[in-house]
């Protein structure tokens, strides 16, 4: 294992931020590494912005500039092109959660296809990505999954769920531009990875262009990986993954306590970390097959790719590998992987603050409850001021 400091080198990591920004990440990161603060900010930020109480400026100015890049994909483009600079490229990520109705799907096909078309004109934004929620109820995608009779309208709005799928993939191909398609609750992924594995047989002939996301907290995703593995193998296609830890666990658990069902969670961090580390090692094994998206805040798992790659003699910039990490986190990673010359991008979230705020609701809790990353967050920070100071 590569215990080398690469990811201590601050003077790399924040290059990108002023004075002021890096004492705005300092103070956010001070905040949300105190729990009970999170939790009142999480109802007061919920209250106010059901209130209507004016507070968009402020969330604007603090955690939104920090976590998102913008309010639109035009808005965001100064931020892709100053880390494009650096060499970090950017995943448009439309981040608005949780919508229910055929016109909000619409509006987030449009949007997809317009970052597509955005991915083409630029080698900053070489990946587009959506959610299967923000192109069908999730309710729809657990009855499919379970194999339930569906009435004729279901079927009519699952048709239309198919369409969007088909008709950004399809975009996608012929732009020539990667699409990862995020992962979700385990009760409607079984829907989504069985629409995703018909993509792929279809669009990746060449390449992978269309991409699924594995959770690796799932205790069964590795033999998924596996048996998708021997299909594409038996019918001449390409495999695209993102790798995961996952963000659903609680959501997992409680979920499967209260219905009786085994839990898909790993029984612990430490197995989610051995499982994680085989589906890499499983992918870097089998490259000549598939593309790997390494999405992890995680340095050990970092590291555990670039050794695998350098024993493997895989070039740093080879496009079949990727690292991935989200804006405003990780930059430490991120620059400086980008520094040595491997393709990394930034998952770039956008759109209207009040509806991006359970993106950055999810992103506060997450980094209160992830043992030791805001305190890295906040020690690198730290070092990087006094650096400046000297």
């Amino acid at each position: 294992m590569n215990n080398n400091t690469l990811f201590d080198n601050t003077e790399i990591a924040f290059a990108l931020k002023s004075d002021s920004e890096l004492e705005r990440a300092y103070f956010l990161f001070k905040m949300i590494s105190i729990e009970p603060l999170v939790r009142i900010g999480t109802a007061a930020t919920h209250f106010a912005i059901k209130a209507k109480l004016p507070v968009e400026g402020l969330i604007r100015a603090t955690v939104f500039d920090h976590f998102c890049g913008g309010v639109s994909e035009e808005n965001c483009l100064p931020v892709i092109d100053k880390m494009y600079e650096k060499g970090v490229s950017s995943v448009l990520d439309y981040s608005v959660e949780g919508k229910e109705n055929e016109e909000e799907f619409d509006a987030a096909l449009r949007i997809t296809l317009k970052i597509i078309n955005f991915a083409e004109e630029r080698k900053s934004i070489p990946i587009a990505v959506f959610k299967p929620s923000g192109f069908g109820r999730i309710a729809l995608y657990e009855k499919i999954g379970n194999h339930d009779k569906l009435t004729d309208k279901e079927s009519e709005e699952w048709n239309r769920v198919l369409n969007r799928f088909e008709t950004v993939c399809k975009a996608a191909k012929n732009r020539d531009v990667s699409v990862l398609i995020d992962a979700e609750e385990s009760w409607m992924q079984n829907a989504a990875d069985h629409l995703i594995t018909e993509l792929m047989r279809k669009y990746n002939t060449e390449k992978p262009i269309v991409f699924n996301t594995l959770q690796m907290y799932r205790h069964d995703r590795l033999d998924f990986l596996k048996e998708q593995h021997k299909l594409a193998k038996l019918e001449g296609f390409y495999l695209g993954y993102k790798l995961v830890r996952g963000a659903y666990m609680e959501k997992e658990n409680e979920r499967a306590e209260k219905k009786g069902y085994p839990t898909p969670i790993c029984e612990s961090k430490a197995a989610t970390d051995l499982n994680f580390n085989a589906a890499v090692s499983y992918m870097m094994d089998n490259l000549t097959d598939m593309s790997i998206f390494n999405g992890t805040h995680n340095e050990l798992s970092s590291y555990y790719l670039m050794d695998l790659m350098k024993e493997k003699g895989i070039e740093n910039s080879d496009k079949r590998v990727w690292f991935g990490q989200l804006y405003g986190m990780s930059d430490h990673i991120s620059f400086n992987l980008s520094n040595l010359g491997y393709n990394v991008a930034k998952y770039v979230p956008f759109g209207p603050v009040k509806d991006v705020m359970p993106y950055l609701i999810r992103r506060a809790e997450e980094n209160t409850s992830v043992a030791g990353q805001t305190g890295r967050e906040l020690n690198l920070l730290s070092k990087e001021k006094k650096r400046r100071r000297k």
